[in-house]
Parts: structure tokens; C-alpha cells; sequence
């Protein structure tokens, strides 16, 4: 596999990562939700490649860095999710 083309087709699936997204919030998270799977399973398919040899050692480190990033990107939501749940609870009714 060639490096500069192991580079674009990251660079590819990380620029629509990080692009806005139109509609409803519901369905912004529910595509959200789907990228973070979509990371994980190829993240875990270039792993399996790499046990049986047929990937090269940087495109797994390259898919640990995606996983290590979409998996602290969704801890942050859900602390802040949780955070926001806890204010609404401190709120006198």
C-alpha cells in the first residue's frame, strides 16, 4: 500500500468528520453516532490486517490514533451531557 495514498484516504475520511452538518440535532447525533461506529469497526478490520500481516505497522498506528481520538471525542460528550443533566437537577422548580 502506498503511503500518499494511505494519507489521502485518511485525510478523506477525517475532513467529513469534522464537517457541519445540516438538520435537526437528532439527526446530527444519529450520524455522529454512526461515524463513531464506522471508525471503530475500520479501526478494528486494518487491526485484524495487520495480526495476519497483510497492513503495514503505520496504518495501524494511524487507525489506534482515530480510535484513541473518536473515543475521547465521545467522552467528552457524554461528560458534558451528564454535566448539563446535573445543573437542570440543581435548578429550583
Amino acid at each position: 500500500m502506498n503511503i500518499s495514498s494511505l494519507v489521502a484516504q485518511n485525510y478523506a475520511a477525517s475532513k467529513t468528520a469534522t464537517a457541519p452538518e445540516s438538520g435537526s440535532g437528532e439527526n446530527a447525533f444519529i450520524g455522529a453516532a454512526n461515524d463513531f461506529m464506522a471508525t471503530l469497526k475500520a479501526s478494528e478490520n486494518t487491526a485484524m490486517q495487520a495480526m495476519t500481516g497483510d497492513a503495514d505497522p503505520h496504518a495501524l498506528v494511524t487507525a489506534l490514533a482515530q480510535t484513541e481520538l473518536a473515543v475521547q471525542t465521545a467522552v467528552t460528550v457524554r461528560d458534558k451531557v451528564v454535566e448539563a443533566y446535573q445543573e437542570i437537577l440543581r435548578m429550583p422548580v
